[in-house]
């Protein structure tokens, strides 16, 4: 039974930033509200629950709600929050320092946020900012990750690892390890002005004794200009991040319940992050990438690839909800758009030709 006076709470926190969203038992919301990182291992633990607990003073303040306000339930999708063993304990320790924030507290990684915002039955999530990282979520609850392993172990299909790869690629150039595939003018000259050097000594700055992550990674977006504006090298660092993007998936393949392609798009991706914003540029490595590579590598024959419209804290929301129990009312056409369908044309000998089917079978994406 639906009840109006209760409230919930979700936070999608990540190394930067963290949005709270609460909600009222009809699945209506009340309040988005943007505030620190609530990253236990930047932060340190007990700032990342005193922060967690301001979020929640904070919004129920903006939503003029009493501050003596208990959540039925709050949801915390966080950066960091990788081991389920820790996320038990974080739960105990913040239901102990604050036992009238919220009756159920759920703590799980930020990964889990997207899928629940976007997907009714499960689904999964490709990450790729900064860094990068993939989650599935089956319909019974359980999960399986690809990546998430940071710039020294992994990465891969980021921005930070598509720069990593285009500055290499000038420094083997200049040892005369590598002869390019394209002409490299204008990525040096990128880079150069992106980083306001002379020569290759000046990186280094930017690559040891002052490397920021962030900082570093941002020159991907003069990447993608110049892919756009058709620069073939460029194009080509594009068509590899969307083929290891697309490799987070395949990855994941042996895993999958078949009951998630059952949907009539298939199974559903959600996609996160810069990088995606320049999806038109990937979009033919990720098919590449998409397919299998590895003896036990899966086939999958049909998928969407969405892109949220709103923030994962809705998922976090969801997730709190389900934790206590209660059928919180929801509208997943709400939350997110279809950018991509694709079909594996192999899927398709069997079934009756129409156009779609003709467009798919060719790899196009099909009017959404």
């Amino acid at each position: 039974m639906v009840n109006a006076d209760l409230i919930f709470g979700g936070i999608e926190g990540g190394g930067t930033q963290s949005t709270i969203v609460l909600m009222n038992g009809r699945g209506e919301q009340l309040v988005e509200l943007v505030g620190p990182s609530t990253n236990h291992f930047l932060c340190g633990m007990t700032e990342c629950q005193n922060r967690i607990q301001k979020l929640v003073k904070d919004a129920l303040e903006k939503a003029r709600l009493p501050s003596r306000t208990t959540l039925l339930a709050l949801g915390l999708c966080l950066s960091g929050c990788e081991d389920k063993a820790s996320n038990a304990v974080m739960e105990c320790e913040l239901k102990q320092s604050f036992p009238k924030m919220a009756e159920h507290v759920l703590v799980a990684s930020d990964t889990l946020g997207p899928i629940a915002t976007g997907c009714h039955n499960g689904g999964l999530v490709v990450i790729s900012g900064t860094g990068s990282n993939s989650l599935l979520m089956n319909p019974d609850g359980s999960t399986h990750r690809c990546g998430g392993w940071g710039h020294i172990l992994g990465d891969e299909g980021s921005a930070y690892w598509i720069t990593a790869r285009a500055v290499k690629l000038l420094f083997d150039e200049e040892d005369n390890l590598t002869d390019p595939p394209h002409p490299t003018q204008a990525l040096r000259q990128l880079v150069k002005s992106h980083f306001n050097i002379q020569d290759r000594f000046g990186m280094l700055f930017h690559c040891y004794s002052d490397f920021v992550k962030s900082k570093f990674a941002s020159l991907t977006k003069g990447i993608a200009d110049l892919a756009t504006s058709g620069d073939a090298l460029c194009q080509q660092l594009m068509f590899d991040a969307g083929h290891a993007l697309g490799r987070h998936v395949t990855a994941l393949s042996r895993n999958i319940d078949p009951r998630l392609y059952d949907a009539p798009g298939g199974l559903s991706i959600i996609c996160t992050g810069s990088v995606w914003l320049s999806f038109e540029l990937l979009r033919s490595g990720f098919i590449a990438g998409i397919r299998p590579h590895l003896k036990g590598d899966k086939v999958v024959p049909k998928f969407s690839l969405l892109k949220l419209k709103t923030t994962s804290a809705i998922g976090s929301v969801y997730l709190g909800a389900t934790r206590a129990c209660y059928d919180l009312p929801r509208d997943y056409t709400k939350n997110s758009d279809v950018i991509f369908r694709y079909q594996d044309p192999n899927c398709l000998l069997s079934c009756p030709v129409t156009p779609a089917a003709a467009a798919l079978s060719n790899g196009a994406t099909v009017p959404v």
